[in-house]
């Protein structure tokens, strides 16, 4: 995600913080000095930010455990303001699976809720906890506050709308009935009315339910987009969106050649060769890149991308839809029979499903 910041890895799974964390540090503190906090108190508060999103962690962790058991690694896991998001290689769609893997999340946060209570006096009235509560971060209520954000992180996770936990796991619940396309439209419909419900709420009371509603619109609706564009592709292989003709260019020649191309041409992603074997791609992109860092002169083997990735012809689209849409910047090699036989990239298969979509709109209308 751009505006992110690698941690370091755990579990072996690449750790990322956004760049808006650091704003909700700022916020955290600000609120605490503006109520009259003392530096103590400041940093009890900024130490139990920190813990929570340690827990988001784990959180994230429990999805990816989940889903390598069913053989699915994860990317990464950055956190952002708003909690965790664990990029999976691609998602679980048997109904069963995905919901397994949704429900790991929320699990995790009533564990550690549930070990806390173990350790923790919780007081008898709510009057008596109203009042621990309000009196801001410290030693005495620190995990008392620790085990009620477990319980809430752990129900807003569970509310029904994507991208959250709880809108994958209507979305399983209804696959079982319903075509995972169809299952997902319902669940977004559902979450975006709610999210709907969030943005009138923050009116009257936190402005930062407004974020999160359209934060829950915009990703039910990429979420809907995403799995619409994947049914479309069901049933197509490689060799249906095959591009037999494309541009090569020597690893040795300077990127002036490559530039005159792009201007010269449609092609935007160049496959670069060397004794007429693939050894790069290089892009739009990464041609200017290598423009304004080394000039002109500069040898493409120096810019372009060597991590080539190949496919199989009678590959089914749907089996490579994440790999296709996560190497939006890159060619891919389409093999048969241990042969070059053409080339796939991501504008080629966007087009492929807009037909499919004007198609099929147009034999719905006839």
């Amino acid at each position: 995600m751009k505006g992110s910041f690698k941690l370091g890895k755990v579990a072996g799974i690449d750790l990322f913080v956004h760049w808006t964390f650091s704003l909700l540090l700022a916020f955290i503190i600000f609120m605490n000095y503006r109520s009259g906090y003392k530096a103590v108190q400041i940093m009890w508060s900024i130490a139990f930010i920190l813990t929570i999103f340690l827990t988001v962690v784990l959180h994230e962790l429990g999805h990816a455990i989940a889903a390598k058991r069913y053989g699915i690694k994860t990317k990464d896991i950055t956190l952002l303001p708003i909690g965790g998001l664990a990029r999976l290689e691609k998602l679980p769609e048997k109904p069963i699976e995905e919901l397994i893997v949704a429900f790991a999340g929320p699990m995790v946060n009533l564990f550690l809720a549930l070990i806390t209570s173990f350790f923790v006096a919780i007081p008898e009235n709510e009057e008596v906890l109203m009042a621990q509560l309000s009196v801001g971060i410290n030693a005495d209520n620190f995990f008392l506050n620790f085990l009620i954000v477990n319980i809430a992180l752990a129900l807003f996770n569970l509310i029904p709308a994507f991208p959250m936990d709880g809108g994958r796991i209507l979305r399983a619940i209804l696959a079982f009935k319903f075509q995972r396309h169809t299952a997902t439209k319902i669940a977004a419909r559902i979450g975006q009315l709610l999210a709907m419900g969030f943005i009138f709420l923050g009116f009257f009371s936190n402005p930062f339910l407004i974020f999160i509603g359209f934060f829950v619109i915009m990703g039910a609706q990429m979420e809907t987009e995403y799995t619409a564009s994947k049914y479309l592709l069901k049933g197509y292989t490689v060799r249906d969106v095959l591009m037999k003709q494309y541009q090569t260019i020597d690893a040795y020649e300077p990127i002036k050649s490559a530039i005159s191309l792009l201007l010269d041409s449609q092609s935007k992603i160049f496959l670069i060769t060397d004794n007429d074997e693939p050894v790069g791609t290089l892009n739009r992109d990464q041609i200017i890149i290598a423009l304004s860092r080394s000039g002109e002169n500069t040898p493409i083997i120096n810019a372009m991308n060597k991590n080539l990735v190949f496919l199989n012809i009678d590959t089914l689209l749907g089996d490579i839809f994440e790999l296709v849409y996560h190497n939006k910047s890159n060619l891919m090699l389409v093999m048969e029979n241990n042969k070059l036989v053409g080339t796939l990239d991501t504008e080629n298969l966007l087009e492929f499903i807009l037909i499919k979509e004007v198609k099929q709109k147009t034999a719905y209308a006839v």
